[in-house]
């Protein structure tokens, strides 16, 4: 991965010109247009901070599930409680191991949830953008590589957003 900018255009006349000047450079860059009749911003992980969330929330329930489901396990051990006591000696510890397995479910939710994504104000700048009828052309260039500034100014967009950049 390298830099990653989003190039918003009026025209889809000077989206695709740009694209054709921009597929023609070498080192090749990734190029995607994003509007009306092309890809939609919804689907795209660059322009949809949710699945970013959804995936840092499986990822956490990974790791979080099994070790709430062991301190459930080891809490019902430790304290001696009979809170569960109608479950008898196996089914009780089980009991407080589900509950630690929710507890790490619910944890995972809340922790996706309280980090925001670096470039999430860019990202809005973008999908705003969008919704007012205009045209995006996601451009990457590989790490190391030079982005061809030039061409992308000469095609006189109304904003250029850098998106990432590693």
């Amino acid at each position: 991965m390298g830099l990653y900018v989003a190039v918003v255009l009026d025209k889809w006349e000077r989206l695709e010109r740009l694209r054709q000047e921009l597929a023609s450079q070498q080192p090749p860059l990734g190029l995607r247009a994003v509007g009306a009749d092309a890809l939609d911003p919804k689907t795209l992980r660059e322009l949809n901070p949710a699945l970013d969330r959804r995936d840092r929330q499986r990822s956490m329930a990974r790791w979080l599930l099994p070790f709430g489901f062991a301190a459930g396990v080891m809490f019902t051990f430790i304290t001696n409680l009979d809170t569960f006591g109608f479950a008898g000696p196996i089914g009780q510890p089980l009991i407080g191991g589900l509950l630690g397995l929710g507890s790490g479910w619910m944890g995972s939710y809340a922790a996706a949830a309280s980090v925001t994504g670096e470039g999430d104000d860019q990202i809005r700048t973008v999908r705003n953008r969008l919704e007012e009828g205009n045209w995006v052309l996601l451009v990457e260039a590989v790490s190391g590589d030079a982005m061809p500034w030039g061409l992308i100014q000469k095609a006189r967009p109304q904003a250029v957003v850098r998106l990432k950049d590693d």
